[in-house]
C-alpha cells in the first residue's frame, strides 16, 4: 500500500485529505506538521509521496518557521530525498501561482484547495508514485 504523508495546518482540511485518500484512494496516510517528523520520514522511505500545504502556520525547523515551499525545496535539494514525489497545496491560487510554486518549491505537481474532483487528486498521486514490486525478494 502506499503510504502519503500529509502536512497540513487546517485541521478540517487535514481530515478531509485523510478521509479521501484512505477510503476513496486506498492510501496509509500520516498527518504531521513537525518538520524534523517530515525530514526524518522523508529520509527514512517511511513515505512515498508528500502533500505540503504551501502556507504553514506552525512548522518550525532549528527555530525558523518553515512554509511548504521551504521544505519542498530541502527535501528536492536533498540526494536522499529527492526523488520522493511531492505535491503543492494551496488555497490562495491565483494566476501564475502553479507556475511560481512549482518552480520556487522544487515540486512534482500542485492543486488548488478546495478539491473540486477527488478523483483527479487520486489519479494525479497515482501517475506520480512509483508502482511498488509485488514480488519477494530471494
Amino acid at each position: 500500500m502506499a503510504r502519503v504523508l500529509i502536512v497540513e495546518d487546517d485541521k478540517m482540511n487535514a481530515k478531509l485529505f485523510d478521509a479521501l485518500l484512505r477510503k476513496r484512494g486506498g492510501f496509509e496516510v500520516t498527518l504531521t506538521e513537525d518538520v524534523h517528523e517530515i525530514f526524518a520520514m522523508a529520509q527514512a522511505r517511511q513515505v512515498d509521496l508528500i502533500i505540503l500545504d504551501v502556507a504553514l502556520g506552525n512548522s518550525y525547523f532549528e527555530g525558523k518557521a518553515m512554509s511548504g515551499l521551504s521544505i519542498s525545496r530541502v527535501l528536492k535539494e536533498d540526494p536522499r530525498t529527492a526523488d520522493i514525489p511531492v505535491i503543492l497545496a494551496t488555497a490562495h491560487a491565483m494566476n501564475g501561482d502553479r507556475e511560481r510554486f512549482l518552480e520556487q518549491g522544487k515540486a512534482d505537481d500542485y492543486f488548488a484547495k478546495p478539491i473540486m474532483d477527488p478523483n483527479v487528486l487520486i489519479q494525479r498521486i497515482h501517475a506520480l508514485i512509483p508502482r511498488k514490486s509485488t514480488q519477494m525478494k530471494p
